[in-house]
């Protein structure tokens, strides 16, 4: 029976993560290996001024990954699935949804992809003298008490995307801690809320009208292993309106994708990290010890387990990459030529790899939203070349893919030479790395580090939060993530280092020097255009 009766047994654990651009789905039998995926492809938009998905977007896109999944099972295994042993809920960290007491939404839901809540997310910095992000929940909320928003007399509670979806499928008002940081400050020896600083923001929030405690706004905290509540008769139906879904299954605290990507690398434990770059890039290390300074830069969240982790998160990625190679798509398809666009993603990215190491003199600013690190709230995305630069397609690829990373490298900076932060190992993951070597390449260069990438890797955070699903399940008394991880899962993983090239990373620091002041032409294109 194999697969086929793990599966039938519902011996099995499935994982859905709603990432940018995609809501993936992945089932993985009780040794962690993948048995079928599905996905739905879905994009942001842009209204009044807001990058928001409807609830009609998120709906339809949970039942579309989900139904791709049984699709894929069915043509494998002839199996429709009728229960699983554990599921997972994870998705883009961040942003604002807030409801009134009969769960309807009073606003927007406004992602993580919003750069409006400066004004906000400084104020709390300074109060609570802890990083606190644009992007984070609690700074949207600050920034409507600051802006006196009609909605907030209606306000019942906040959540992220991934406690949302959760709470449609099982009615429980709870959140996983590495998603719940993202949120509010954390207490890693209470592996809670900062009652000390829900304190502080109550009182500055008092002051400007507010007097809902914020405390009876925010969802459960729950840890990796701990149970989130089982999926009811209404979330059996929600994510498989054909009737074959049973109710009953436990679900895992809902987490964000930075946890999930954590444990998709196995990467919680203390000095590890890992890099997740896709639609956005962050970087994730765990840290063995507390930052000396605050750095608005750098984030501080944690793993699924509660343990410290240092984030440089970045709005901006591979959007401003995959726009030209769409470009380079209509020329194929214009030249009546099939090309299957991963091979031509994989010609492009291997091109770059001939380029002059410091990209010929070319410079491009990835910058289609606004970036925190650098300070902008708005971007348009640039190529920039002097009349004496080497304008080649190798340099240009290679330019685009630096640049892809140029504003990690900056954060990275801060976290690894001026806080003198112990890296024993980064992995990457994302579409970033899909071609071999390349990807890898780069990132080495960016950090001065060794870079792995796992196969599995490229399943994702959707691998990830089934992990953490099946580790709910399946780990033993006093059963760390870390060594469940190790002994059940990575134990025979296969992977691949690449270490970085001095002549990489010297023509990347050559391009960073053109890249910083290329950003006061940025700046100049955004109040210009």
């Amino acid at each position: 029976m194999g697969i086929e009766g793990k599966i039938k047994r519902g011996e099995t654990a499935l994982g859905i993560e709603f990432g940018s651009t995609r809501i993936k789905a992945v089932l993985v039998t009780d040794d962690g290996k993948p048995a079928g995926s599905g996905s739905y492809t879905w994009e942001n938009r842009y209204i009044n001024g807001i990058w928001t998905y409807t609830l009609e977007d998120i709906q339809n896109g949970l039942q579309a990954a989900y139904s791709d999944l049984i699709k894929n099972l069915r043509m494998k295994y002839s199996i429709i699935p009728k229960t699983y042993g554990s599921i997972g809920i994870s998705a883009m960290m961040h942003g604002y949804m807030a409801f009134d007491s009969e769960d309807r939404l009073l606003v927007p839901f406004r992602t993580w992809r919003n750069t409006i809540t400066e004004k906000a997310a400084d104020e709390l910095t300074a109060l609570l003298q802890y990083p606190i992000p644009q992007r984070w929940n609690i700074a949207h909320l600050y920034h409507s008490i600051l802006n006196n928003e009609q909605h907030l007399d209606k306000l019942s509670y906040i959540t992220t995307l991934a406690g949302y979806v959760h709470f449609m499928l099982t009615s429980q008002h709870v959140i996983g801690i590495g998603d719940a940081s993202g949120m509010f400050p954390i207490d890693i020896a209470t592996r809670d809320y900062n009652k000390e600083m829900i304190s502080a923001f109550d009182a500055a929030a008092k002051e400007h009208g507010f007097d809902k405690p914020l405390e009876g706004l925010l969802p459960q905290v729950l840890c990796a292993g701990e149970h989130a509540g089982q999926l009811t008769e209404e979330g059996a139906r929600l994510l498989d309106p054909s009737g074959h879904l049973e109710a009953g299954i436990p679900l895992c605290p809902p987490e964000g994708d930075a946890g999930t990507g954590m444990t998709a690398t196995n990467s919680v434990r203390p000095r590890t990290g890992n890099v997740s770059a896709g639609t956005s890039v962050f970087a994730m290390v765990v840290l063995d010890k507390e930052l000396e300074k605050l750095h608005k830069e750098i984030d501080l969240v944690t793993t699924p387990s509660g343990d410290l982790t240092a984030m440089v998160h970045c709005n901006n990625c591979t959007s401003e990459l995959n726009a030209w190679v769409g470009i380079f798509r209509e020329l194929v398809d214009r030249l009546g030529y099939e090309v299957d666009t991963g091979d031509l993603y994989k010609e492009l990215f291997e091109i770059s790899l001939i380029g002059d190491a410091d990209c010929g003199g070319l410079t491009a600013c990835n910058y289609l939203s606004g970036e925190h690190i650098t300070g902008f709230d708005e971007g348009r995305p640039m190529f920039v070349r002097t009349p004496d630069s080497s304008f080649t397609l190798a340099n240009f690829m290679r330019a685009q893919l630096f640049s892809s990373l140029a504003t990690l490298k900056i954060g990275l900076d801060i976290l690894l030479k001026e806080e003198k932060v112990g890296v024993d190992r980064i992995t990457g993951h994302g579409g970033f790395f899909k071609t071999e070597n390349v990807g890898q390449r780069i990132l080495a260069a960016a950090a001065n580090a060794p870079v792995s990438v796992m196969k599995t890797a490229v399943e994702g955070g959707a691998w990830g939060i089934a992990l953490l699903a099946a580790y709910m399940t399946q780990k033993k008394d006093g059963e760390s993530l870390a060594d469940w991880l190790d002994g059940h899962v990575f134990c025979d993983a296969e992977s691949s280092m690449v270490s970085p090239v001095k002549e990489d990373r010297d023509g990347f620091d050559s391009f960073m020097e053109r890249y910083k002041k290329t950003l006061n032409v940025e700046r100049t294109a955004v109040d210009s255009l």
